[in-house]
């Protein structure tokens, strides 16, 4: 399947191509201002499908809406019409369409031009009217306030929300690609929630209503992560979406952090993740002979995987006294329980480095540790 994708430079159109890319059954074609009408040309004349994402949606001036938005769709299908071409067409559209201003008008006239070209060639158009759209590379201070936030607070700038509770309703990139790509074996007579005369306006892709106060808190909780280890809660879809398109807008030199460790005579501990609902992970390196632990929990739960070398865990239940170990070894990483109510230490039993990854069922909370010692 020959596929055509107008303004593949973009944001859209950036996602869209890489993952129709993945598709050994499509052919990806991506134009945009640098295209030669030649070139252009070429591509139309196979397509069997055209994604129409290219526009212009914060133009210098006002005056600009109409040529690129309803103006390049007028002449993608006198292009088509010249070439005798009856391709697929998928437009980005916008839900501003039904707006009185510049904008709104200069998309809802691109619909008008494709509705009345499938109303004389028979091509079949699905019209997407899309919401303000987030996700990884989004042009920050461009199109998207979310972008621009995830720019400015990962980088320590300053955001400033004039009004906290404006509303705004959001779709995420990969929900929007992944209508897009459903358009490939969709027929243009599906169920849709609406009609755009001869052509078609699709449901479009999941959203979410939020306000922009509430966006710039997780983003700053995100921003956290780094200083606190503490991960906020992620069980909500969106949540988990704009976390993402927070991390892909982070400064490349300074993905890489280093989180504080302790050190002594045994070896270190460094914490590396934390959550109120999930707990802690954190690593520990021992030197050969040294034993850790020595202590119990009353009801913090923790699992114990050793990734390097080799080393024996031992418990006691302080109840009963009765005594059992475990030997691991990090060429065969096992996951251990240690379970409340057992003192239990581990010892490096090899010549090397002993690496052990651990997991809390809570934040070490100094005020309440939960550990107590307890010599094996």
């Amino acid at each position: 399947m020959n596929v055509v994708v107008t303004g593949s430079a973009g944001f859209l159109g950036k996602n869209l191509v890489v993952a129709l890319r993945r598709r050994p059954d499509v052919l990806v074609n991506g134009v945009g201002r640098e295209t030669s009408t030649a070139e252009l040309e070429a591509a139309l004349a196979a397509a069997d499908v055209v994604f129409h994402l290219a526009g212009v949606n914060r133009p210098r001036d006002e005056a600009e809406h109409e040529p690129g938005n309803a103006g390049i769709t007028r002449a993608l299908c006198e292009t088509l019409r010249r070439l005798g071409r009856a391709p697929k067409i998928v437009f980005a559209s916008s839900t501003r369409a039904t707006s009185d201003d510049a904008y709104g008008r200069s998309k809802r006239a691109a619909e008008q031009a494709l509705e009345a070209y499938a109303a004389q060639s028979g091509v079949p158009v699905a019209v997407f009217r899309l919401p303000n759209v987030f996700g990884k590379w989004c042009r920050p201070h461009y199109n998207s306030f979310v972008a621009t936030f995830c720019h400015e607070i990962a980088r320590d700038g300053t955001v400033v929300v004039e009004d906290p509770d404006a509303a705004v309703e959001l779709a995420y990139v990969d929900d929007v690609v992944a209508a897009f790509v459903a358009e490939l074996t969709t027929s243009a007579a599906s169920p849709v929630s609406d009609s755009a005369c001869c052509g078609v306006l699709r449901p479009g892709p999941p959203t979410r209503r939020t306000t922009v106060g509430r966006v710039k808190i997780l983003l700053e909780q995100f921003r956290e992560v780094r200083r606190s280890l503490v991960v906020p809660d992620l069980s909500d879809p969106f949540a988990r979406r704009l976390y993402a398109t927070y991390v892909s807008h982070l400064d490349g030199a300074a993905l890489a952090y280093r989180p504080p460790l302790r050190e002594d005579q045994r070896g270190f501990v460094q914490e590396l993740l934390k959550s109120h609902a999930s707990g802690q992970v954190f690593l520990s390196r021992t030197r050969p002979g040294v034993t850790r632990g020595g202590h119990l929990h009353d009801a913090k739960v923790e699992k114990f995987i050793v990734v390097e070398g080799q080393a024996r865990i031992r418990f006691r239940h302080v109840a009963t006294g009765q005594s059992i170990h475990v030997d691991v070894d990090g060429a065969a990483p096992q996951i251990v329980d240690i379970p409340p109510g057992h003192t239990h230490d581990i010892t490096n039993t090899g010549s090397g480095e002993l690496v052990t990854l651990f997991w809390a069922s809570e934040i070490f909370d100094p005020e309440r540790p939960d550990t107590y010692p307890e010599p094996l």
